[in-house]
């Protein structure tokens, strides 16, 4: 399983996206938090953002929705350029449709979990999906510590993977940085979400480049990893 690291343009300079996104063309993918002050207590981003972005930039945009009615407005970022849409569960009425329909549009269907969401109740859903999100932080703001007792949900959710044998990505989104990321690649993580570590850095993308190989020396030791 690949590592990925996708920067996060919450902690971007938002009156210079389009050099922003430039400034880590290394990255995997371009993370861009939605959120609509109802979901979460903060109002970042929508859709005309995320189409100008999308013109803007070659790497691809994952969009996080923290959003509610994301039965609604999911499928509208596909539309907009995304080329993954992340919804959570809690704001989903349908979830199964959701992703269905995200993929039918032609995106990457991905499904968030709030901290204290637990991943059991939603082990028949893996199979839709194309990737997970577990929250390692409250969603609403960047530059939070790491919730380190996310370690073990991470772990179990890697298990389900690889009970079902899925090509699932498993993400996860908060605080991760250079101290943090080696410990979410051993419990399973493969997909890194990463504000503040790379554009508080004086070089995005040679931040870019020390967590992935952070990362990947982690993976290469994770037991999880050893049948992959």
């Amino acid at each position: 399983m690949a590592v990925q690291i996708n920067p996060s343009i919450l902690s971007a300079d938002f009156a210079r996206l389009a050099e922003e996104a430039r400034a880590v063309e290394g990255a995997d993918w371009l993370h861009v938090d939605v959120m609509d002050n109802h979901f979460v207590p903060n109002l970042t981003l929508g859709l005309p953002v995320v189409e100008s972005l999308a013109r803007a930039t070659d790497t691809p945009l994952d969009c996080h929705l923290m959003i509610e009615q994301a039965d609604r407005w999911a499928p509208q970022y596909v539309e907009a350029g995304a080329s993954s849409v992340t919804f959570h569960v809690e704001a989903a009425a349908a979830p199964v449709r959701l992703a269905r329909e995200i993929r039918a549009k032609g995106a990457r269907a991905s499904m968030a979990l709030r901290p204290a969401t637990p991943i059991e109740p939603y082990e028949d859903l893996l199979p839709e999906l194309d990737m997970l999100l577990i929250m390692t932080v409250e969603p609403g703001f960047g530059g939070q510590a790491f919730l380190d007792i996310m370690l073990p949900k991470i772990r179990r959710t890697r298990e389900l993977i690889d009970k079902h044998g899925l090509q699932l990505w498993l993400q996860v989104d908060g605080g991760v940085s250079a101290s943090t990321i080696e410990q979410c690649a051993d419990a399973g993580a493969d997909v890194f979400v990463a504000g503040s570590a790379v554009y508080g850095a004086k070089d995005p993308a040679e931040a870019v480049r020390a967590l992935r190989t952070r990362a990947e020396t982690a993976t290469a030791k994770a037991s999880w990893a050893c049948g992959h």
